[in-house]
């Protein structure tokens, strides 16, 4: 449990264009704009406000050879840094690309016997070369459509952040700096019946009698797009599956794949257990 943790890793280009006002940025422009989109969406449920920010994307192949797409794009209406969290002025865009079907795994372990402290996260990204190849072609294809006069004729300009970054060991030193989740974490408790597999075809928990995982963490192998329909999926099918299974059939038909141990004492203080 906690091994095969995998996501779309994910990196950003952030474009400044100051003439396009009529995009989200900090500005007074900008700012007048929202609080007018404050009002339309209070009481017409309309306007600016109701954009999801990623207004756009695609799937490509890095090779016209790949049999299906391997890179994804998302393309946003505001200059995004550090998932929003860096206050940037102005207006501008933003174009996302990741990996559909990365080869890192990662991990997710316990920091220890306290329930309440935060697990300890190892996304591994980039943790196979691969990886990073994958991603430095992708966003020269990326730079390469930002580039095309549809956009080109508004006047941006790649922040120096990357624009800097010209040949592929540039580029991927700029990917090993700023590459990041896209949210799309999967796999950390696999279907299965291997020895590190910790749900079966029924999505119960091996060794733990009337125990369900019904999540992202169940894919054995991240999806090559968005997370969240597949997971609505997986939600609806596994409510059919508890619907159709009586609490005794359910236990009947675990699987014992180890002996269970006893938590230990401290485990057993932590969660007030006698």
């Amino acid at each position: 449990m906690g091994g095969n943790l995998h996501d779309h890793v994910d990196v950003i280009q952030v474009v400044d264009a100051p003439r396009l006002k009529d995009l989200f940025g900090l500005s007074p422009t900008g700012i007048a704009r929202m609080v007018k989109g404050a009002f339309e969406w209070h009481n017409h449920r309309s306007g600016m406000l109701t954009t999801n920010f990623a207004e756009a994307g695609g799937f490509i192949k890095s090779d016209p050879a790949e049999p299906v797409p391997d890179l994804q794009l998302h393309f946003v209406v505001g200059k995004l840094v550090d998932h929003g969290r860096k206050t940037v002025f102005g207006h501008g865009y933003s174009c996302h690309v990741c990996v559909l079907r990365p080869a890192s795994r990662g991990s997710l372990r316990l920091a220890g016997s306290d329930p309440m402290a935060a697990p300890l996260i190892d996304p591994n990204f980039l943790g196979e070369g691969a990886d990073t190849r994958l991603l430095v072609k992708g966003f020269r294809i990326m730079r390469n459509i930002l580039g095309q006069p549809a956009l080109a004729g508004h006047g941006g300009r790649e922040l120096a952040a990357s624009a800097t970054a010209r040949s592929d060991e540039e580029i991927e030193q700029f990917v090993r700096n700023h590459a990041d989740t896209i949210y799309h974490p999967v796999g950390s408790c696999r279907m299965g019946n291997g020895p590190d597999d910790v749900v079966d075809s029924q999505l119960r928990v091996h060794g733990v009698a009337c125990l369900r995982v019904v999540d992202a963490s169940i894919m054995p192998r991240i999806v090559g797009g968005n997370t969240n329909a597949p997971v609505i999926m997986i939600a609806e099918k596994a409510a059919d599956m508890i619907k159709a299974a009586s609490p005794e059939r359910d236990r009947d038909a675990v699987h014992i794949a180890a002996p269970v141990p006893a938590p230990a004492p401290e485990v057993k203080e932590s969660l007030g257990i006698a």
